[in-house]
């Protein structure tokens, strides 16, 4: 209905402006007759002002020049002395309405559209008796309508629209018999339409649309046969449409969208020769449209009849309505096929037939297609989510080089995408989402190099992104998930330098992503490659992208660390990485991400403490940092005092944070900064500890051959019952366990999970003041000391497991376990030199 609003304001200027003609005389001298009525003007302009404030524009009202010469006054031809019109729209004024004004009683046009004037409108404007227009509109007036202003019996025009005015419309304005415009749209006005309004004899244009307005609608309309507008659009109004309306056979413009009118539409309303426009969209009409019902509107342009109740078919007399431009219909349970006649339309521009259950089955059924190829002005055709379905046909080559928009999406339509439509040279909009297509996109579309939207998210494409793609540089959104694609992520989609959505998600792209993608610096709606095969590093690049708001990379195989530019992209709100194989600490730089409300970097093996910024994310409604290797204590403000609001699942090194994560209470403290690591030290002293017990036992071994049962095992009594000891006594020394501690995975025993640590995450196995200490180390000294003493670790755990073999003559002999602990303390003494 933006095309009616249009016309309908274009002509209501037109009208306003025919109704008056006030005109300007030159300035008279301070000594001509009439010199108090004069006075009197004056001083009112002069009280005016006094209430007003204007930014400059009315500077130059003062005494110091003729009232009649002062920016925004009219005096008269017969009345030279006497302001006739105060024309100030758009005069950047505030302030108040003063009362003054209702002295002004020569005023015939009052306005002051179009400014910022606030408080109430004064009843003193009802004594102005020769007023014949008043517009107020497009201000911040509050108050009720005064019921003083129908005192006005000379009005023409009264328009208040676009205030704050509230309370009922005064039944008192039933008595301007020369009022020919009302408009009172868009305020809080309410109640019922005062029945008076059916006596006003002159009018012609009823805007009462956008209040609250409530009641049925007036069967007493129908008696103004000279209305030629009637808008009662968005207000609360119920009951049925009254068959009365059918008697405005001046009518051009009827408007009862947005209301909760029932029953049908009466069969007098199709007789209005005279109507162009029908708007009746939002309300629960239902029903069957005759099959005649657009055989006598032949000035019909525009209707509007989408989300009501109506069924049936469409009526065979709509090629009729030759002039019509605009044809709304769905939702709506109209069903059937499209007619071919609809080809007849040649005027359509916007041909809305969405959510509907119209369809196509038959390639039959699909003619109107081929008809479609005479609407030679169609700019939109929308056949979205109804009943379409088999192959598209050719013919849609044929449509108008005009046809900006197609949307075809949520219907069943199969088969492959027609390369006849790249010859649609004017198309900015394709939308196929949600249908059955098979195959590649067709390269043709290369040459639609208007386009800003495509997308064809959940169907079945598959091969590879079309490298025309990269000719579309007007493009803005390009959305192409959950399908079958494949290959790589063209390079030339770098060259959509305008793009501000791009999707890729749930296919199986495979490879890096191409770097270009980065420098699009208009990416800010999201960026989706979730859910592919793609690899390598997150490139620190993305940082380019400081407008993005969605980052969706996750269950893809990315690796590496986090890149700490991501903190660069400040407007971020999702956040998903999860399901990847990244690695390393939470960069700090991401404490600058304050806007997020989903962050998901579960899955990965990222590693380190918890850092405590994330809990001053005060906007964030979702956390998940589960299934990594996260250790130390977990902080317990913002987001981190809820335990419904995170998940640290799968981090089993974690202690402290709030009672219901029911951890374990964090029993050290974490180095400093500026503390000095203390691995090597605290390694060597465990070295030295095992080796001295290590001699120990040899001796033992050697002294005393009486049988000792062996530690932990409940196995028979055997001699290397001591060495079994020695290497439960290191495996307990190095993962700070026991074997009956209660926070080993259930089921297992501290063997298998020291030996599934070693296969997959041995930093899982590890205490937690080594682990801690380490990852502070590794980013102090970098990755060779960081190797050097994991190997040293892993060295002691495999010591440990060779120690505590089931089978006594599979443990390693105590001279063996003295030159593993020598070779690993000249290891560390090595490094420790350097």
């Amino acid at each position: 209905m933006a095309v009616m609003a249009t016309s309908t304001t274009c002509f209501f200027l037109l009208a306003s402006w025919l109704c008056l003609c006030s005109q300007a005389r030159t300035p008279p001298s301070r000594g001509s007759n009439g010199s108090n009525t004069t006075a009197g003007d004056e001083l009112a302009l002069l009280s005016v002002i006094s209430m007003l404030r204007s930014n400059g524009s009315l500077d130059s009202w003062n005494t110091s020049s003729h009232f009649c010469s002062w920016p925004g006054v009219f005096c008269g031809r017969r009345h030279p002395d006497r302001v006739v019109a105060l024309r100030m729209p758009a005069f950047n004024l505030s302030g108040r309405i003063s009362p003054s004004l209702g002295n002004l009683s020569f005023l015939r046009e009052l306005d002051l559209r179009d400014n910022l004037i606030s408080g109430e409108i004064p009843p003193e404007l009802g004594r102005l008796g020769r007023l014949q227009l008043l517009n107020l509109s497009t201000n911040a007036l509050v108050g009720r309508v005064p019921a003083a202003l129908a005192k006005c019996t000379d009005l023409m025009t009264l328009d208040l629209s676009k205030n704050q005015l509230h309370g009922e419309i005064p039944p008192s304005f039933g008595a301007m018999e020369n009022l020919w415009i009302l408009d009172l749209q868009e305020n809080r006005l309410s109640g019922e339409i005062p029945r008076s309004l059916a006596n006003l004899p002159s009018i012609g244009f009823l805007f009462l649309y956008s209040n609250m307005l409530s009641g049925e609608i007036l069967p007493e309309l129908g008696n103004l046969t000279g209305l030629m507008h009637l808008d009662l659009m968005d207000n609360m109004l119920s009951g049925s449409i009254p068959s009365s309306l059918g008697m405005l056979s001046s009518l051009s413009w009827l408007s009862l969208a947005y209301n909760s009118l029932s029953g049908e539409i009466p069969a007098s309303i199709w007789n209005i020769s005279s109507l162009q426009g029908l708007n009746i969209e939002w309300n629960n009409l239902t029903g069957i449209i005759p099959a005649n019902a657009f055989s006598k509107l032949p000035m019909f342009r525009e209707v509007s009849m989408d989300n009501n109740r109506f069924h049936g078919p469409l009526p065979v007399s709509l090629a009729n309505a030759t002039r019509l431009r605009l044809l709304q219909l769905g939702p709506n349970s109209f069903s059937g096929v499209v007619p071919p006649h609809i080809g007849g339309l040649a005027n359509i521009k916007w041909l809305l037939l969405s959510n509907t259950l119209l369809g196509a089955e038959e390639p039959a059924d699909w003619a109107f297609m081929t008809a479609l190829a005479n609407c030679s002005q169609l700019l939109i055709l929308d056949l979205s989510a109804g009943k379409f379905a088999g192959f598209l046909p050719r013919s849609l080559s044929n449509l108008s080089n005009s046809l900006q928009t197609l949307n075809l999406q949520d219907n069943a339509i199969s088969g492959t995408l027609p390369q006849e439509i790249g010859n649609l040279a004017g198309l900015e909009s394709l939308i196929v989402d949600s249908n059955s297509f098979i195959g590649s996109l067709p390269s043709s579309l290369g040459r639609l190099r208007k386009l800003h939207l495509l997308s064809a998210s959940d169907n079945n494409f598959t091969g590879s992104i079309p490298l025309s793609i990269g000719n579309l540089t007007e493009l803005s959104t390009l959305n192409i998930k959950a399908n079958a694609f494949s290959g790589i992520i063209p390079s030339s989609l770098g060259n959509l330098t305008k793009l501000y959505e791009l999707r890729l998600g749930r296919n199986y792209f495979t490879g890096q992503v191409p770097g270009g993608l980065f420098n699009i610096r208009t990416l800010s709606i999201a960026l989706d490659l979730s859910h592919n095969n793609l690899e390598g590093p997150i490139p620190e690049e993305i940082g380019n992208l400081i407008n993005l708001i969605e980052l969706h990379a996750e269950s893809n195989n990315f690796s590496g660390q986090i890149p700490k530019r991501l903190g660069e992209c400040q407007l971020l709100q999702i956040l998903y990485l999860q399901n990847n194989d990244l690695s390393g600490t939470i960069p700090s730089l991401l404490g600058e991400l304050k806007g997020l409300q989903y962050l998901d970097l579960s899955s990965n093996n990222l590693s380190g403490q918890i850092p405590g910024f994330l809990g001053n994310f005060s906007m964030l409604y979702y956390l998940n940092l589960s299934f990594n290797s996260f250790i130390g204590e977990v902080p317990i403000s913002g987001a981190f005092a809820n335990a419904s609001a995170f998940s640290i699942r799968g981090n089993g090194k974690l202690c402290g944070g709030i009672p219901d994560l029911h951890l374990p209470r964090c029993s050290f403290q974490f180095p400093k900064k500026k503390q000095k690591h203390l691995v090597i030290p605290i390694v060597l002293s465990i070295i030295a500890t095992l080796v001295i017990l290590a001699f120990l036992i040899k001796l033992c071994l050697r002294r005393n051959t009486r049988k000792t049962k062996e530690y932990g095992a409940g196995n028979m009594v055997s001699t290397h019952g001591d060495v079994y000891s020695y290497g439960v006594l290191v495996l307990e020394t190095v993962t700070g366990k026991r074997p009956t501690d209660n926070t080993l995975r259930e089921g297992l025993s501290l063997r298998e999970y020291i030996d599934l640590a070693l296969q997959n995450r041995v930093m899982d196995a590890v205490d937690t003041r080594l682990s801690l200490d380490l990852e502070n180390e590794l980013h102090s000294k970098g990755d060779s000391s960081y190797k050097t003493k994991i190997d040293c670790i892993v060295s002691l755990l495999e010591l440990g497991m060779s120690c505590t073999q089931e089978l006594p003559s599979s443990r390693m002999p105590t001279g063996g376990i003295i030159k593993v602990l020598l070779a690993i303390k000249d290891s560390l003494m090595g490094e420790h030199t350097t």
